[in-house]
């Protein structure tokens, strides 16, 4: 698809870009894209291969910048990303997708936005606003579930509580890791060393790379929350271990005199005390002795 740029993006077809000489942005898929990059004069020499993108990046070539976008799909984040490649001229857009996203993106600029793309500068700070627009919710649905799972920590031990913080975890680094690339790239996009945007357009890609930073900074805060709650709750399994151990130790030292005890009779030697009558008497000693533990244990409050 070719679309002209102006405050409305117009639907149009390549013949008519080449021959009125006009500003547009072409969306092609990737068996295509080295036909209309000769088609336009283009020479670059890109290996393109989208199966092979794994970062937001943008890079000069001789005749054009050539940028990639790894985007990870909101509600699967660990899932298949979305991978995309863009050439930028001093006149064309050129989006190289096969996966129909950047066609999404492009129709839902031109359902929500007046200002669709005056401008390729316009346009493109349109197109990376328009993929991460509904970030901020998705970080608000991560912050209510470690709000919740902090909440289940104060009523008692939780259930596949690592499992649960685990994928969060997770992520939430993929998120953090996506937007610094994207600042990283809006911010070489500013720069213009190429002079590929015009000066008074520069401050669209600030404000994307603002944006990206924004969500940057909230990932990087809900790592340090799930860390948090991970240290709440490991904090609780200690508090029950403990438990666990002072349990045990006051068992095996209430038992450990009467074992004393029991293991003398146990013994077979003539002159035993008390060997005809002593067993009520080793009772009574006995429950003696394990009173005795009982009340040090609850004066220095073991118990």
């Amino acid at each position: 698809m070719v679309y002209l740029l102006g405050s409305r993006l117009e639907e149009t077809d390549m013949q008519s870009v080449l021959e009125a000489d006009a500003p547009a942005v072409f969306v092609v898929g990737q068996d295509e894209s080295q036909s209309v990059l000769s088609a336009l004069s283009i020479n670059a020499e890109l290996d393109i291969s989208l199966m092979d993108i794994g970062f937001c990046k943008v890079e000069s070539q001789q005749e054009c910048l050539y940028g990639t976008l790894m985007i990870p799909p909101l509600l699967d984040v660990l899932g298949n990303p979305y991978r995309m490649a863009f050439v930028i001229t001093a006149k064309y857009i050129i989006l190289i997708d096969d996966s129909g996203f950047a066609m999404r993106m492009i129709n839902r600029i031109r359902a929500k936005r007046v200002h669709q793309g005056e401008t390729k500068e316009r346009f493109f700070y349109n197109f990376i606003v328009e993929f991460i627009s509904g970030d901020a919710m998705i970080l608000d649905r991560y912050e209510r579930e470690l709000m919740e799972m902090e909440d289940e920590t104060t009523n008692g031990m939780p259930e596949n509580f690592q499992a649960r913080l685990q994928p969060v975890r997770k992520q939430l680094l993929t998120l953090r890791n996506y937007y610094d690339q994207l600042t990283d790239m809006a911010w070489e996009l500013e720069e213009n060393e190429d002079r590929y945007f015009a000066r008074k357009q520069l401050k669209y890609f600030g404000t994307a790379a603002d944006r990206a930073e924004r969500l940057k900074d909230r990932t990087s805060y809900l790592l340090d929350y799930a860390q948090q709650v991970r240290d709440a709750y490991q904090s609780l399994v200690y508090e029950r271990q403990n438990d666990n151990m002072r349990f045990l130790t006051v068992i095996s030292t209430i038992f450990f005199p009467l074992t004393l005890i029991t293991s003398w009779y146990g013994m077979n030697f003539k002159n035993m005390p008390e060997l005809e009558s002593g067993y009520p008497m080793i009772i009574i000693v006995s429950i003696i002795v394990l009173i005795i533990c009982i009340l040090i244990f609850k004066k220095r409050k073991i118990l």
